[in-house]
């Protein structure tokens, strides 16, 4: 039977305390006991349905953490204040001195700054590889490999992972495979595909409003344990924790993530054959001319289609400048990083999210001065976008205005 995530986050019910339809917001830092015995058996983490202290976990932040589960397919999930708060108590977790990663090259800038300079101060080294190639991958392993760390859709090249192939090397070799899938919630379920740990940042897609930073970490109750542990956990220690205000605005926003979703596809696929067709160097897995069109094919759930996210070249920092620009100038979006808004945003990644990563290495993986990063929004009339999105083009001659529109 196909999995389903809408459908899993559609049948949870939860009850406020007084029968409202969303379950009441847990405004307490630390909770009392009725007995010192409770007390020191939630401490050893022996008492169920006992909350000890905020940073610990909360009622709203479990609810939260439940539904994201469910999404992805997991025994549980742990929500955290940030998608950075998610990563790394995981690699924390799962490394420690002497250990080694094998990440792919082409990931979000603060994971490969976090992977690259960061970690060595701890003994934990990393290899980046193109993660498009198993047997490069393979190559990496070592003995004292621990991890493999991929994002299902990459940032920002949008290289596309091949997460049973690499579940499979991670099983061969003992290691966890960590997939980020930030970048399709719902259109990839990387558990169904092998995956060990679902990583999101919550602050784009699922979140949806571009009013918050949040992550979640989604794996088995034992991992989510050992992260949640009070003498050594990597959430409960580091203290990436969750406000509960924010976890109860989270979950409403889930609700109506698969629409979302679908919307965002939509208008991603569109604008994105249009902008091929106008012979503009466009990237975008839905699109047949994607080197791995495919294997998304033969992952996705088909019905969120291939995400909301396309790039383009336009040649020069200075042009994409000025096509961002005239762009926001146009009320066609947003100059702004990030993604998942109802309004397009637009950034050229070398210069923004993926800056940590040297030049010379972004030149290596392709990430050209040119390159616009497009998280599409939810236009409700795309043709109208793209013909405005046309005319700031051949207004720069990034188009000739003698082409016809596809």
């Amino acid at each position: 039977m196909a999995f389903k995530p809408a459908n899993n986050i559609q049948d949870l019910q939860y009850f406020g305390e007084f029968g409202g339809v969303n379950p009441s917001i847990s405004d307490s830092s630390t909770y009392t006991f009725l007995s010192a015995k409770t007390m020191f058996d939630t401490f050893e983490g022996n008492a169920d349905g006992c909350y000890l202290y905020s940073r610990h976990s909360t009622p709203s932040n479990l609810y939260l953490g439940e539904a994201l589960a469910a999404m992805e397919g997991t025994e549980t999930a742990n929500v955290t204040a940030s998608g950075m708060g998610a990563i790394t108590p995981v690699i924390l977790q799962l490394c420690g001195s002497g250990d080694h990663v094998v990440s792919s090259r082409t990931i979000y800038g603060g994971t490969y700054a976090f992977l690259k300079n960061f970690t060595p101060r701890l003994g934990i080294k990393t290899t980046f590889v193109d993660i498009t190639k198993l047997d490069t991958v393979e190559a990496a392993i070592t003995p004292n490999t621990k991890i493999l760390y991929c994002e299902s859709v990459s940032n920002p090249l949008l290289e596309v992972a091949d997460i049973s192939g690499l579940a499979k090397l991670a099983k061969k070799h003992n290691l966890k495979l960590v997939v980020d899938n930030t970048f399709s919630p719902l259109s990839i379920s990387p558990k169904t595909l092998g995956a060990d740990i679902i990583i999101h940042s919550l602050t784009k897609f699922i979140n949806g409003s571009s009013d918050t930073v949040a992550g979640v970490i989604c794996g088995t109750q034992e991992f989510i344990n050992d992260l949640r542990n009070v003498n050594d956990g990597a959430c409960m220690l580091l203290g990436s924790t969750m406000d509960s205000l924010r976890a109860a605005s989270v979950l409403k926003n889930l609700r109506t993530l698969h629409i979302r979703m679908q919307q965002h596809s939509k208008n991603g696929l569109f604008l994105a054959q249009k902008f091929e067709a106008d012979g503009l160097k466009t990237v975008y897995p839905g699109l047949p001319s994607h080197p791995s069109h495919e294997l998304f094919k033969s992952m996705m759930n088909p019905q969120y289609g291939f995400g909301g996210m396309l790039t383009i070249d336009v040649g020069s920092l200075e042009k994409a400048n000025q096509l961002m620009e005239l762009m926001q100038k146009k009320n066609l979006g947003y100059l702004a990083v990030s993604l998942g808004f109802y309004k397009t945003l637009f950034s050229a990644p070398g210069s923004s999210t993926s800056s940590e990563i040297p030049e010379e290495e972004q030149k290596e993986m392709g990430l050209s001065d040119g390159l616009i990063r497009f998280s599409i929004g939810l236009d409700a009339d795309i043709e109208r976008t793209y013909q405005m999105m046309k005319t700031c083009m051949q207004e720069l001659n990034i188009l000739n205005n003698t082409l016809e529109t596809v």
